[in-house]
């Protein structure tokens, strides 16, 4: 039987997004399709998916990205949904451990694929807050319309400007812990 769950992650916490699908999977209902805030599930044996999220390093369609996934499908990982750049694969769960990234350096890339996703995000709101802002004195009689998406558009590039610091302090952290251990 198929449920589907809709939930809010923001960019920033795709952490927090991969622990509750996979809490999701120990519970016996394995991730089938995604969409925006969407996400589709299965029943399956408790325990049975590990999933995790990939950042595509291009576009969407580029011939890179599908030879890099059908690399991830060769062993036994399963894409089960796209949204934009972000992957969502799911293996069964074997004698190994499912994951992307084996060592700090490929995570560090992640992050900062990430980073870079969010700066541009938070930079076009940036800008579209002050294009909106600056229409607010040159035309006003839509002052209000133009002022309240300015205002909207400045919360967004907020937002993204700590979502960007959360990851910077991760990705500060494994760049730490990659001197220790050179």
């Amino acid at each position: 039987m198929r449920k589907v769950i809709h939930k809010w992650f923001w960019l920033w916490d795709f952490d927090k997004e991969e622990k509750w699908l996979n809490e999701m999977a120990s519970k016996g209902l394995g991730l089938v399709a995604v969409g925006w805030c969407r996400y589709e599930f299965e029943d399956c044996a408790p325990g049975e998916y590990k999933i995790c999220l990939d950042f595509l390093e291009n576009k969407c369609s580029s011939v890179e990205n599908e030879k890099y996934i059908a690399f991830l499908e060769e062993t036994g990982a399963q894409q089960v949904g796209r949204m934009s750049r972000w992957v969502y694969f799911r293996k069964k769960v074997s004698g190994e451990d499912f994951q992307i990234f084996s060592d700090n350096a490929s995570r560090i890339r992640y992050l900062t694929r990430i980073i870079r996703f969010i700066a541009v995000i938070g930079g076009m709101n940036f800008y579209f807050g002050c294009y909106n802002m600056f229409m607010l004195f040159q035309v006003m009689q839509y002052h209000v319309y133009i002022n309240f998406f300015g205002v909207i558009n400045f919360l967004i590039a907020a937002a993204c400007g700590l979502g960007m610091s959360r990851i910077a302090r991760k990705r500060k952290k494994l760049k730490t812990e990659q001197q220790i251990f050179e």
